[in-house]
């Protein structure tokens, strides 16, 4: 909920404002006729948005702004006499906004959600800053928002457990990796090894030998033998990362190893115990991938005990953002001395607009650069983002479009399935809503979802 405080002395003129804050918005509104009264009620209130008329009966709203602008308030401006000159005097003492009397609710709207936007904007960036200076922590917090919280508890759960198989799903980058390695560090298996193997980027051969090792005895003459994986990681957890992209031969042996807890080496007969955890990870659909053939059933369902979907950052919330870009600063903040940790609200307003194809890869790229680039200054600024970061999230200009909340819904949930190849289990999950309620919207709308 925001605060408004509206200053006129005009009651006439404060009623309709308010009314119309009350009407468009979930607002506290609280209405001030003098210029003490309006700086009383903001000590009291301290509120998100002072609408602020420059001529009051014992001084000017200049006066009023005067005595309420240490604290950075929100203020739009209005007079009845909209000279340029008192405009660009109202704007460069930091008003967000001038309006002339008689003002249009259209315009009004329009500059109070700019307003309330850089007053979230400011709220997110002190987050930011308790976050950076130690105040706001959790072990498990990957995030704000309800989805992000759910993921967290699930992840929690995880730790605390011993053997369950975990499989984690996601596009590249979306921070599977981190998940993995928060899983094993809070386990009971956390003085063991955290092993790590891509399953993409090794030969079918090569991955066999790497997971299970080698016993290379020829008719009885001594070789050279090699622990797989599975032995190394004996006790610990073994990461499988892009799981989907193992063939047909290593799926067998994997099964095997998850029903029977022992491994042979490749060339080998010896049965050696698997005292492992297995976290897999894949940016693979298993379900399309089980019915077309590419993957097991029976080992999906092996590896899928407890699935985590992590969403993409593009489906993230800001807050969840602002909680991302907090802990990757302060995890480079010890590799890169004199490097700004603090980061502009203008540029933080570029982070949060943009839309991190290449995920949170991407993000830690673009804030390790922006760092070196800033070594020296005091804060993080926009001119230290990379050229597509500025320019792809720059303020739309566009007219407004009116759109009922309907069609928003449907164009948002078309475009999700579309992301997602029309899998709608995966689409319920980063729309954070059940996979029946998306199937009841998509037939209430008449979405026609089809697969890339």
């Amino acid at each position: 909920m925001s605060s408004v405080l509206i200053v006129d002395d005009e009651r006439p003129i404060t009623d309709a404002f308010a009314a119309f804050f009350e009407r468009h918005g979930n607002h506290t509104v609280t209405c001030a006729y003098t210029g003490a009264d309006a700086i009383a009620a903001f000590e009291a209130s301290r509120p998100d948005l002072v609408l602020l008329d420059l001529r009051l009966p014992d001084m000017t709203g200049f006066d009023v702004y005067a005595r309420i602008r240490e604290h950075s308030p929100a203020v739009i401006m209005i007079s009845g006499h909209g000279d340029i000159p008192l405009a660009v005097q109202a704007l460069q003492s930091g008003a967000e906004n001038f309006l002339t009397k008689p003002v249009e609710l259209p315009h009004l709207e329009v500059a109070a959600e700019r307003a309330f936007e850089k007053v979230r904007l400011r709220q997110l960036n002190q987050y930011l800053s308790e976050r950076r200076s130690g105040g706001v922590t959790a072990t498990f917090a990957l995030g704000r928002s309800p989805v992000m919280r759910d993921l967290s508890a699930q992840v929690e759960l995880l730790a605390a457990s011993d053997r369950t198989t975990v499989l984690l799903l996601g596009e590249s980058g979306a921070g599977k990796g981190r998940v993995a390695e928060l899983i094993h560090a809070h386990s009971p298996r956390r003085t063991q090894a955290f092993v790590e193997v891509n399953c993409a980027a090794l030969t079918a051969d090569a991955l066999d030998v790497t997971l299970f090792g080698q016993d290379t005895v020829t008719h009885g003459a001594g070789g050279e033998s090699r622990a797989g994986l599975f032995e190394v990681a004996a006790g610990g957890t073994l990461f499988l990362d892009e799981i989907g992209e193992v063939g047909a031969h290593l799926q067998a042996r994997l099964l095997r190893v998850l029903e029977g807890k022992a491994s042979r080496r490749v060339g080998g007969t010896r049965e050696i115990a698997a005292n492992v955890r297995i976290i897999a990870a894949t940016n693979r659909d298993l379900v399309t991938e089980v019915n077309e053939g590419r993957f097991r059933e029976d080992l999906y369902y092996r590896l899928s005990v407890m699935p985590l979907y992590l969403p993409p950052l593009r489906a993230r919330s800001r807050e969840d953002l602002v909680e991302l870009i907090g802990r990757i600063v302060n995890d480079l903040r010890p590799h890169l001395p004199a490097a700004p940790h603090v980061i502009s609200d203008e540029a933080l307003d570029r982070l949060l607009r943009h839309a991190w194809p290449g995920n949170i890869r991407e993000l830690r790229n673009v804030l390790e650069r922006a760092m070196i680039v800033g070594r020296g200054m005091e804060h993080i600024d926009a001119q230290h983002l990379p050229a597509e970061v500025r320019d792809s999230s720059a303020p739309s200009t566009d007219h407004h479009v009116p759109r009922t909340l309907e069609e928003i819904e449907r164009s948002h949930i078309e475009r999700t399935l579309r992301a997602h190849n029309a899998n709608r289990t995966h689409a319920s999950r980063e729309l954070g809503i059940s996979r029946a309620t998306l199937i009841k919207k998509i037939k209430e709308y008449g979405i026609t979802s089809r697969a890339r």
